[in-house]
Protein backbone atom coordinates (compact mmCIF):
# COMPACT_ATOMS: atom_id res chain seq x y z
CA UNK A 1 0.00 0.00 0.00
CA UNK A 2 1.47 3.43 -0.97
CA UNK A 3 2.75 5.54 1.87
CA UNK A 4 0.74 8.85 1.82
CA UNK A 5 3.56 10.81 3.45
CA UNK A 6 6.09 9.52 0.93
CA UNK A 7 3.75 10.38 -1.95
CA UNK A 8 3.23 13.88 -0.53
CA UNK A 9 6.99 14.34 -0.19
CA UNK A 10 7.50 13.27 -3.81
CA UNK A 11 4.83 15.70 -4.99
CA UNK A 12 6.39 18.58 -3.04
CA UNK A 13 9.83 17.69 -4.40
CA UNK A 14 8.47 17.55 -7.96
CA UNK A 15 6.83 20.96 -7.53
CA UNK A 16 10.04 22.42 -6.11
CA UNK A 17 12.05 21.06 -9.05
CA UNK A 18 9.49 22.46 -11.50
CA UNK A 19 9.79 25.89 -9.87
CA UNK A 20 13.59 25.65 -9.93
CA UNK A 21 13.64 24.78 -13.63
CA UNK A 22 11.11 27.52 -14.38
CA UNK A 23 13.26 30.08 -12.57
CA UNK A 24 16.37 28.93 -14.42
CA UNK A 25 14.51 29.19 -17.73
CA UNK A 26 13.42 32.76 -16.93
CA UNK A 27 17.01 33.73 -16.13
CA UNK A 28 18.11 32.56 -19.58
CA UNK A 29 15.76 35.01 -21.31
CA UNK A 30 16.77 38.50 -22.42
CA UNK A 31 15.16 41.59 -20.90
CA UNK A 32 13.15 42.11 -24.06
CA UNK A 33 11.86 38.52 -24.04
CA UNK A 34 10.89 38.86 -20.40
CA UNK A 35 9.18 42.19 -21.11
CA UNK A 36 7.13 40.55 -23.86
CA UNK A 37 6.05 37.75 -21.50
CA UNK A 38 5.33 40.25 -18.72
CA UNK A 39 3.24 42.31 -21.13
CA UNK A 40 1.12 39.18 -21.66
CA UNK A 41 0.61 38.91 -17.90
CA UNK A 42 3.34 36.42 -16.99
CA UNK A 43 3.96 36.99 -13.26
CA UNK A 44 7.21 34.98 -13.27
CA UNK A 45 8.63 37.23 -15.99
CA UNK A 46 7.69 40.31 -13.95
CA UNK A 47 9.39 38.85 -10.89
CA UNK A 48 12.57 38.10 -12.86
CA UNK A 49 12.72 41.66 -14.21
CA UNK A 50 12.21 42.98 -10.68
CA UNK A 51 15.01 40.77 -9.31
CA UNK A 52 17.37 41.84 -12.09
CA UNK A 53 16.90 45.56 -11.70
CA UNK A 54 15.78 46.23 -8.14
CA UNK A 55 19.32 46.94 -6.88
CA UNK A 56 20.48 49.13 -9.82
CA UNK A 57 17.27 51.18 -9.60
CA UNK A 58 17.57 51.45 -5.81
CA UNK A 59 21.15 52.76 -6.07
CA UNK A 60 20.16 55.53 -8.47
CA UNK A 61 17.07 56.48 -6.45
CA UNK A 62 18.88 56.41 -3.10
CA UNK A 63 21.67 58.65 -4.36
CA UNK A 64 18.97 61.14 -5.31
CA UNK A 65 16.89 60.95 -2.11
CA UNK A 66 19.47 59.94 0.56
CA UNK A 67 16.57 58.37 2.43
CA UNK A 68 16.23 54.57 2.55
CA UNK A 69 12.48 54.51 3.25
CA UNK A 70 11.70 57.00 0.51
CA UNK A 71 14.02 55.21 -1.91
CA UNK A 72 12.31 51.87 -1.23
CA UNK A 73 8.94 53.52 -1.77
CA UNK A 74 10.04 55.03 -5.08
CA UNK A 75 11.53 51.72 -6.26
CA UNK A 76 8.18 50.01 -5.73
CA UNK A 77 6.47 52.81 -7.63
CA UNK A 78 9.00 52.52 -10.47
CA UNK A 79 8.20 48.85 -11.05
CA UNK A 80 4.46 49.35 -10.66
CA UNK A 81 4.51 52.08 -13.30
CA UNK A 82 6.81 50.05 -15.53
CA UNK A 83 4.55 47.00 -15.50
CA UNK A 84 1.47 49.17 -16.02
CA UNK A 85 3.14 50.85 -19.01
CA UNK A 86 4.78 47.83 -20.63
CA UNK A 87 2.58 48.39 -23.68
CA UNK A 88 4.52 51.62 -24.28
CA UNK A 89 7.93 49.92 -24.19
CA UNK A 90 9.54 49.81 -27.62
CA UNK A 91 12.36 47.35 -28.17
CA UNK A 92 14.39 49.92 -30.10
CA UNK A 93 15.76 50.92 -26.68
CA UNK A 94 16.95 48.66 -23.88
CA UNK A 95 14.55 47.74 -21.09
CA UNK A 96 17.08 48.91 -18.47
CA UNK A 97 17.29 52.32 -20.16
CA UNK A 98 13.51 52.63 -20.29
CA UNK A 99 13.26 51.62 -16.61
CA UNK A 100 15.90 54.13 -15.49
CA UNK A 101 14.05 56.89 -17.32
CA UNK A 102 10.93 56.09 -15.25
CA UNK A 103 13.05 56.11 -12.06
CA UNK A 104 14.60 59.49 -12.83
CA UNK A 105 11.22 61.03 -13.64
CA UNK A 106 9.80 59.82 -10.33
CA UNK A 107 12.85 61.15 -8.46
CA UNK A 108 12.29 64.53 -10.09
CA UNK A 109 8.61 64.50 -9.10
CA UNK A 110 9.48 63.62 -5.49
CA UNK A 111 12.15 66.34 -5.33
CA UNK A 112 9.60 68.93 -6.46
CA UNK A 113 7.17 67.72 -3.80
CA UNK A 114 9.90 68.02 -1.15
CA UNK A 115 10.70 71.55 -2.27
CA UNK A 116 7.03 72.53 -2.06
CA UNK A 117 6.75 71.05 1.44
CA UNK A 118 9.90 72.86 2.49
CA UNK A 119 8.53 76.15 1.19
CA UNK A 120 5.34 75.63 3.19
CA UNK A 121 7.32 74.84 6.33
CA UNK A 122 9.45 77.94 5.88
CA UNK A 123 6.36 80.11 5.46
CA UNK A 124 4.89 78.67 8.64
CA UNK A 125 8.19 79.23 10.44
CA UNK A 126 8.12 82.91 9.51
CA UNK A 127 5.10 83.30 11.79
CA UNK A 128 6.87 81.79 14.79
CA UNK A 129 9.38 83.29 17.20
CA UNK A 130 12.94 83.47 15.95
CA UNK A 131 14.18 81.05 18.62
CA UNK A 132 11.77 78.38 17.43
CA UNK A 133 12.90 78.50 13.81
CA UNK A 134 14.45 75.14 12.85
CA UNK A 135 18.07 75.26 11.69
CA UNK A 136 19.85 72.64 9.59
CA UNK A 137 22.57 70.73 11.40
CA UNK A 138 26.00 72.33 11.32
CA UNK A 139 28.31 70.09 9.26
CA UNK A 140 31.20 71.11 11.55
CA UNK A 141 29.47 69.24 14.36
CA UNK A 142 29.60 65.95 12.49
CA UNK A 143 32.61 63.69 12.82
CA UNK A 144 35.53 64.27 10.48
CA UNK A 145 34.93 60.86 8.96
CA UNK A 146 31.43 61.84 7.84
CA UNK A 147 32.14 65.49 7.07
CA UNK A 148 33.24 64.96 3.48
CA UNK A 149 30.25 62.72 2.71
CA UNK A 150 27.94 65.30 4.27
CA UNK A 151 29.48 68.08 2.17
CA UNK A 152 29.35 65.96 -0.97
CA UNK A 153 25.65 65.15 -0.74
CA UNK A 154 24.74 68.62 0.47
CA UNK A 155 26.34 70.04 -2.67
CA UNK A 156 24.70 67.37 -4.81
CA UNK A 157 21.24 68.13 -3.46
CA UNK A 158 21.72 71.85 -4.08
CA UNK A 159 22.05 71.23 -7.80
CA UNK A 160 19.11 71.55 -10.20
CA UNK A 161 17.51 68.19 -11.04
CA UNK A 162 19.07 67.94 -14.50
CA UNK A 163 22.59 68.51 -13.15
CA UNK A 164 22.14 66.20 -10.16
CA UNK A 165 20.90 63.35 -12.35
CA UNK A 166 23.92 63.63 -14.64
CA UNK A 167 26.37 63.51 -11.71
CA UNK A 168 24.58 60.45 -10.33
CA UNK A 169 24.46 58.58 -13.64
CA UNK A 170 27.95 59.39 -14.92
CA UNK A 171 30.14 59.86 -11.84
CA UNK A 172 28.43 57.76 -9.17
CA UNK A 173 26.85 54.97 -11.22
CA UNK A 174 29.64 55.21 -13.84
CA UNK A 175 27.28 54.71 -16.76
CA UNK A 176 28.61 55.06 -20.29
CA UNK A 177 27.75 58.24 -22.17
CA UNK A 178 25.84 56.16 -24.72
CA UNK A 179 23.53 54.69 -22.07
CA UNK A 180 22.92 58.10 -20.49
CA UNK A 181 22.09 59.46 -23.93
CA UNK A 182 19.48 56.71 -24.36
CA UNK A 183 17.96 57.43 -20.95
CA UNK A 184 17.75 61.17 -21.56
CA UNK A 185 16.82 60.97 -25.23
CA UNK A 186 19.81 63.09 -26.27
CA UNK A 187 22.90 62.71 -28.43
CA UNK A 188 26.17 61.51 -26.93
CA UNK A 189 27.79 64.85 -27.75
CA UNK A 190 25.02 66.75 -25.98
CA UNK A 191 25.33 64.50 -22.93
CA UNK A 192 29.10 65.07 -22.72
CA UNK A 193 28.53 68.82 -22.82
CA UNK A 194 25.80 68.61 -20.15
CA UNK A 195 28.01 66.46 -17.91
CA UNK A 196 30.80 69.03 -18.20
CA UNK A 197 28.39 71.80 -17.16
CA UNK A 198 26.98 69.68 -14.34
CA UNK A 199 30.48 68.97 -12.99
CA UNK A 200 31.34 72.66 -13.14
CA UNK A 201 28.16 73.54 -11.21
CA UNK A 202 28.81 70.76 -8.70
CA UNK A 203 32.37 71.93 -8.11
CA UNK A 204 31.12 75.46 -7.44
CA UNK A 205 28.73 74.11 -4.79
CA UNK A 206 31.18 71.65 -3.23
CA UNK A 207 34.35 73.73 -2.87
CA UNK A 208 32.98 76.23 -0.30
CA UNK A 209 31.67 73.34 1.80
CA UNK A 210 35.03 71.58 1.69
CA UNK A 211 36.81 74.77 2.73
CA UNK A 212 34.43 75.09 5.66
CA UNK A 213 35.46 71.68 6.99
CA UNK A 214 39.15 72.19 6.27
CA UNK A 215 39.38 69.85 3.28
CA UNK A 216 40.49 72.69 0.99
CA UNK A 217 42.65 75.73 1.67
Amino acid sequence: MPNPKRQEFRMERALAMDNLHAGAAQRMLTDEQLAAKARAGDADAMEELYLRYRQPVFRVVYRSTRNIDEAEDIVQEVFLKAFERLHTFREQSRFSTWLMRIALNLCTDRARMRHRRQELLEREADHKLAWSHPHPPDPLETTHQNAFREAFYTALNQLPDHHRQLIILRDLEEMEYEQIAEILGATVGAVKLRVMRARRAFKAKLEPLLRAIGELE
